[in-house]
């Protein structure tokens, strides 16, 4: 069982499959978080404001992603 990641501004996350099949493999992103959305959604998933990181660290991308919070785990662990 994977430890839960700390959800704070400035974390970074990496998001892979195991938050959202969307994130499957390729398609897996390091994340800088902003801030996670107050609002309640399903049981266990969250909607996260951040920027997407491309491979020297600077932000690329401003995004807004559905994932579960169980599949969060620290990109430099």
């Amino acid at each position: 069982m994977h430890q839960q990641v700390q959800l704070q501004p400035g974390e970074v996350l990496h998001i892979g499959g195991e938050a959202s099949v969307q994130f499957e493999g390729a398609r897996s992103l390091t994340f800088r978080l902003i801030r996670v959305d107050p609002r309640s959604t399903y049981d266990g998933w969250l909607w996260l404001e951040g920027y997407v990181l491309g491979p020297s660290g600077s932000a690329v991308q401003r995004r807004r992603i559905f994932v579960r919070r169980d599949g969060l785990r620290p990109a430099y662990a």
